[in-house]
């Protein structure tokens, strides 16, 4: 193996979450800030919690909104060449 290729390694590194919890454990960085912790995350905690960043539900939801309009308008195109059809026809 080789030497002096590897990280130094902290015992006793920090660790902070955005809800405020800290807790202490061994890494390779002094200190690491995270998201979310066992402490706030749902799974955890048995709370229900959505986490959304950048509003995904949101542009989700507009995106689902937007494809029913847009099969609700093919159909009505549907019906109306199929009506228009059977009018030639008689």
């Amino acid at each position: 193996m080789k030497k002096d290729i590897h990280p130094n390694y902290h015992k006793e590194a920090k660790v902070r979450c955005v809800c405020g919890h800290e807790f202490i454990m061994g890494a390779v960085q002094p200190e690491i800030k995270v998201e979310i912790c066992s402490n706030c995350h749902p799974f955890y905690t048995g709370k229900e919690k959505i986490i959304d960043s950048a509003g995904r539900i949101e542009k989700f939801k507009s995106r689902t909104i937007k494809a029913q309009s847009n099969t609700k308008s093919l159909q009505a195109k549907k019906v109306t060449r199929a009506t228009k059809k059977e009018s030639k026809k008689s």
